[in-house]
């Protein structure tokens, strides 16, 4: 089983839309018993709350449900528990760094690594825009996720 955690930042908006969209593309390609997905945030502002109702609408339009969804803040646990923690952007990853036990800084990386074609590391934070700006989230996090599925089925299963 490979296991994949999303990080942002209060996992409310960005993190939990990774989680849903690779959920549902993991799901779709009928990878389910084989890759696990779950999301969180490297700060406690929202633990227990569900997505950003913006996020979710956004999501839904598209077809992906991330309402079942609660925020929880990153454990020292996750990173001995999942294969691959991926930051939405780069002050994250720095967070992730900093928290990671020695030897697993390898299962760390951007989660737009896994789309080079988009020339972009981070996902910006749509909290603070307007409404195009998590349709903007989705379009990356969907290239993100298509281009982690791929590395995954070329490596890890």
């Amino acid at each position: 089983m490979v296991k994949v955690l999303f990080v942002c930042t209060g996992n409310i908006c960005r993190s939990p839309t990774a989680h849903g969209v690779f959920r549902a593309l993991v799901e779709r390609e009928g990878l389910s018993g084989r890759v696990a997905v779950d999301s969180a945030g490297t700060h406690a502002y929202h633990v227990g709350e569900p997505p950003d109702r913006r996020s979710a609408e956004a999501a839904r339009r598209r077809g992906v449900e991330i309402k079942d969804l609660r925020a929880r803040q990153v454990a020292l646990s996750d990173f001995r528990d999942f294969d691959l923690l991926l930051a939405m952007d780069r002050g994250h990853f720095q967070t992730l760094q900093a928290n990671c036990p020695d030897g697993l800084g390898p299962r760390l990386a951007m989660f737009l690594s896994f789309a080079p074609h988009l020339n972009l590391l981070d996902v910006p934070d749509p909290y603070y825009g307007g409404p195009d700006g998590f349709e903007k989230v989705l379009d990356m996090i969907e290239a993100g996720s298509a281009g982690l599925l791929a590395h995954i089925r070329g490596t890890m299963l």
